[in-house]
């Protein structure tokens, strides 16, 4: 059985889908089946990221809607043999996902594939309720900011409170992922450094991803960062957080893009 992650938050552009894309390329490189899943109906993105826009046929709608079979939506990706895409539909609305047929297509994917990756649209409607309903682990995007560490406090609530496994009593496992972090900038004041969003969200950490001009430049080449440019700051950093998430004690580190710098963070984890 595999395992269901959800890359979630509150705010819009913190990250969310890139992340995704990244996560799930880097845990494919370790030869683990991973497919990343698209909830954001009618703001489909994670194909474009993904280079795959134009192989597009059906959609997870289609498939929730039983106009297609889940092997028909399933896009390969062309670079990582054990990386496949479900995109979302860009015509419909949220309200075309049921919650019933969600739990199938999600059921039929753990048993295919070791990790099932689902992208978060923004907020707290239904569509992230969906994106989050069966996930066993979430990576919650927050950018160093009051609003979105104050918008990710709520999904982390959500999390807490409308799962499957939190109506049944148990606990889903909840990782920060910082992104767009510049150290400088936050020792300047002009954003939260690390140890304020972490006393405030209070979640362990699985990831810095440094602000990096990289992670644009992938993005419009149709590529996850850790494909596009695997030695750049961001994707080492993405490329450390899939290895936190298999399990693997990684010292955690803000890489930088400039050579014999970065800073590191000792021991320092959310209770």
């Amino acid at each position: 059985m595999g395992t269901v992650l959800v890359v979630t938050s509150g705010k819009g552009g913190v990250g969310k889908t890139t992340s995704t894309a990244a996560l799930g390329a880097a845990l494919a490189r370790t030869g683990q089946n991973v497919i990343v899943v698209d909830f954001d109906v009618g703001l489909r993105n994670l194909d474009l990221v993904m280079g795959a826009e134009r192989r597009v046929v059906y959609d997870l709608v289609n498939v929730v809607r039983g106009d297609a079979k889940l092997p028909q939506a399933i896009i390969r990706d062309k670079r990582i043999e054990s990386l496949y895409l479900l995109p979302a539909s860009q015509t419909r609305d949220k309200d075309a996902l049921t919650e019933e047929g969600v739990e199938v297509v999600i059921r039929a994917l753990r048993q295919s594939f070791d990790w099932v990756i689902c992208d978060s649209p923004a907020g707290i409607e239904r569509g992230a309720t969906l994106a989050m309903r069966h996930a066993d682990i979430a990576v919650v995007v927050t950018n160093p900011e009051v609003s979105s560490v104050r918008d990710s406090d709520r999904i982390i609530g959500l999390l807490d409170s409308k799962t499957v496994k939190a109506e049944a009593g148990e606990h889903i496992e909840k990782h920060l992922l910082l992104t767009r972090y510049d150290p400088v900038r936050a020792e300047r004041g002009e954003m939260l450094k690390v140890d304020d969003v972490l006393d405030i969200l209070a979640i362990p950490l699985i990831g810095i991803v440094p602000e990096s001009e990289e992670v644009l430049r992938a993005s419009n080449l149709g590529a996850p960062v850790t494909i596009a440019n695997p030695l750049s700051a961001a994707a080492r950093a993405y490329a450390d957080a899939a290895r936190r998430l298999c399990g693997e004690a990684v010292p955690m580190t803000i890489p930088s893009d400039r050579k014999g710098l970065f800073g590191k963070l000792f021991g320092r984890k959310a209770a």
